[in-house]
């Protein structure tokens, strides 16, 4: 069914190590507003969708979300690639040293772990749908947020890439949402 490609979606090489972006990027691995979230959601709710171009949507963006996980934790391995235990304290990381070590683990900024309640899933396409617009939105914001924190070319690149991406795919996700409101389906 899916074809792994050895690459990354855009091309990352980070040679600065910066601990704190890492730790403010991390909540998009496993934060509420992240990519896991986002590839979960759309790989379940795919399932109920009514018709095969609902089913294809969800699997597409949602496949590609997973690429977005790949992207998001190659950032965070490269941003912290060779860190110190000193430079993890140092950056306020000595939380997440002590549970994870180096070791990528999905959790938001605060050190929250993700869970399954960042998404929904409630068996009606069009309000699915419509949460799925909401979450690539805030998902964008999250970027530029990150943008705004970011003072590296090669850790702002892949974030204008992977803002952009959220771009599209509300697009793609409002297009659905316009036809199934048209034809009717709850």
């Amino acid at each position: 069914m899916f074809k792994y490609v050895k690459s990354l979606e855009y091309p990352i090489n980070i040679k600065k190590k910066d601990l704190k972006m890492a730790k403010y990027i991390i909540s998009q691995y496993g934060g509420p507003q992240g990519e896991l979230a986002a590839a979960l959601r759309y790989l379940n709710q795919r399932f109920t969708m009514p018709d095969n171009k609902g089913k294809a949507l969800l699997t597409d963006i949602g496949m590609e979300e997973l690429s977005h996980v790949e992207m998001i934790c190659t950032i965070l391995y490269q941003l912290t690639k060779g860190a110190t235990l000193k430079e993890m304290k140092e950056a306020g990381l000595d939380k997440y040293y002590t549970e994870h070590g180096l070791d990528l683990f999905p959790e938001n900024t605060n050190g929250v772990p993700f869970t399954s309640a960042y998404f929904a899933a409630v068996g009606d396409p069009v309000a699915n749908i419509s949460e799925d617009m909401a979450a690539e939105q805030k998902a964008r914001a999250v970027y530029e947020n990150l943008i705004n924190l970011a003072e590296d070319p090669d850790v702002i690149n892949p974030l204008l890439f992977l803002r952009q991406r959220e771009i599209v795919h509300f697009a793609r996700f409002k297009a659905l949402y316009k036809e199934y409101k048209e034809k009717g389906y709850k």
